[in-house]
């Protein structure tokens, strides 16, 4: 893919009619804030395994000349979920799918809450193209295909969900439209009622009545109860960067404690093939989300400890040797998400991610609506000491993180990407082909990448997968230093979908990136 530049407004996405609807409303007067959730919302309907209304959303938001706000968009476990009402039901953990997963959907208050404190357009005309792509359908990706075909079993289980994605009586093939009446039909309930209608309405009634008629936990009540959170991001510096990231309760520290542990490693024009660079950022990365696990939670609940201090990377480093660790490697496990950059003509900046968690979410729409309600509750422990365990009205650690990367007070890079628990190790191979390796933004999306913890491919969670691209020099050193080293093909999806834009010099040209592996697409003027 090439590098795309421009000096106006830029959108980088996971599709391109969501990167060309956003580009739409910056071209028509629209601020990032307003682009950036036009954007979220095409990709709602052109990405439904991905991301959904039914799911939580977080951003980072930098005004400029001013502050940078960090909006948290995730739910809360409904006021009666607890490892008692688990108990129950005799299940000792969450599953993965069904309506016992479900939280409470963040992302349309997210919307809002961004919408009221810095946009400047109004439901009505955000969510035009996406209601249009929903009615009128849009023409199915190969990605999209392949991802529906692969869920068959999943999305035939239930006939509301079946309706709509196997209308033909089979898989959509690539360049076939998939029409979402119902989905386009909530978007326009949105567009005339606002959030309301969502968390108290008649959408709210019908979300809350599909679960309670089933084996959900979700009510009315938690609906109603739901709020966005605003803050400030967390941060370290690096490289003379200020590395900004989403705080607790997403992953964000674990990337900022990946690039502390990295600072005192000599990384400066390595290759990213170079054996010490992927031992060193392996080991790191063990590390960093071992420490997450243990760590990170609700801080409403729980306080998360600052993870983002030089001295607690110091103590920490010592642990990596030369040799690959002994110590048991935290499962990495997969999860689909969508992340979206966005600058305007004046310097705002949104770097946004969203998500129903897993493929497909909780597996089934909610009838009559065409929403995928998220299964972001299995991220839950059951076990009581566990500090992310379940209870009434918290929200779980959450794999999304966002960054912006800033240079003398000005935004330099805005990234983010899909991938589960993997989106920390991806953070920090992008961003040091940067920092440290000179890429500009495409060529450190594209070059290839290695994915550590994935336990479903067939070595156990101490697996180190590298693409293709890697020569075989590579494999062999690390397997040298006891790596569990397998290859996958040259642009695999396990390594996530990334985007982002970078701007330089500070307010000038907008470069901007989307990753060959997915369906990502850049749009400027």
């Amino acid at each position: 893919m090439q590098l795309v530049m421009g000096t106006g407004g830029m959108v980088a996405a996971a599709h391109p009619l969501a990167a060309e609807a956003g580009l739409a409303v910056l071209r028509a007067g629209g601020n990032a804030v307003d682009a950036a959730i036009t954007t979220n919302a095409v990709l709602n309907v052109t990405q439904p395994d991905m991301c959904g209304i039914g799911g939580d959303f977080f951003a980072l938001i930098h005004v400029p000349g001013g502050e940078t706000v960090f909006l948290n968009g995730s739910g809360r476990a409904p006021a009666a979920a607890s490892p008692e009402a688990f108990a129950e039901r005799c299940l000792q953990t969450i599953p993965l799918r069904g309506l016992l997963p479900v939280t409470v959907p963040g992302c349309v208050d997210a919307w809002d809450a961004a919408r009221q404190r810095f946009g400047t357009w109004g439901w009505e005309d955000l969510l035009v193209p996406a209601i249009r792509y929903a009615r009128e359908g849009f023409p199915v990706s190969a990605r999209l295909a392949a991802a529906i075909e692969k869920a068959v079993d999943l999305l035939t289980e239930h006939p509301a969900t079946a309706r709509i994605y196997f209308q033909r009586g089979r898989a959509p093939r690539p360049g076939e439209l998939l029409v979402q009446r119902d989905l386009g039909e909530s978007l326009q309930a949105i567009a005339n009622g606002g959030r309301d209608v969502f968390y108290q309405g008649a959408l709210a009634a019908a979300l809350s009545a599909y679960c309670q008629q089933g084996e959900g936990l979700l009510t009315i009540h938690d609906l109603q109860n739901h709020r966005s959170q605003w803050g400030q991001p967390v941060e370290t510096e690096y490289r003379g960067y200020r590395i900004l990231q989403t705080p607790p309760n997403t992953q964000g520290v674990a990337v900022l404690l990946l690039f502390n542990l990295m600072a005192e490693f000599d990384l400066a024009g390595r290759d990213p093939a170079d054996p010490e660079r992927v031992h060193w950022m392996v080991e790191a990365t063990r590390i960093a989300l071992a420490e997450r696990n243990r760590y990170l939670t609700d801080p409403d609940f729980v306080p998360v400890p600052d993870m983002t201090g030089k001295d607690y990377a110091d103590r920490l480093r010592r642990r990596i040797t030369e040799m690959a660790a002994k110590s048991k490697t935290v499962p990495c496990e997969p999860g689909d998400t969508t992340y979206f950059a966005v600058v305007d003509e004046q310097g705002m900046v949104v770097s946004g991610i969203q998500s129903i968690f897993q493929p497909w979410g909780c597996g089934q729409v909610v009838p009559g609506t065409g929403i995928f309600l998220q299964n972001r509750g299995s991220y839950f422990s059951l076990q009581p000491q566990h500090v992310n365990v379940l209870q009434p009205g918290k929200r779980t650690a959450h794999t999304l993180c966002a960054s912006l990367i800033m240079h003398h007070d000005e935004p330099f890079l805005v990234f983010g990407t899909m991938g589960g628990d993997g989106q920390a190790q991806t953070h920090l191979q992008v961003i040091s082909n940067v920092l440290d390796g000179g890429m500009d933004i495409q060529e450190a999306i594209s070059a290839p990448r290695w994915f550590h913890g994935r336990r479903d491919f067939g070595l156990g969670p101490e697996g180190l997968w590298l693409e293709g691209r890697f020569p075989s020099a590579l494999v062999t050193a690390l397997q040298a230093r006891g790596h569990q080293v397998g290859v996958v093909e040259d642009y695999s999806e396990m390594m996530g979908h990334a985007q982002g834009i970078m701007i330089k010099p500070p307010g000038g040209t907008r470069f901007g990136a989307a990753d060959p592996r997915g369906d990502g697409y850049v749009a400027a003027y």
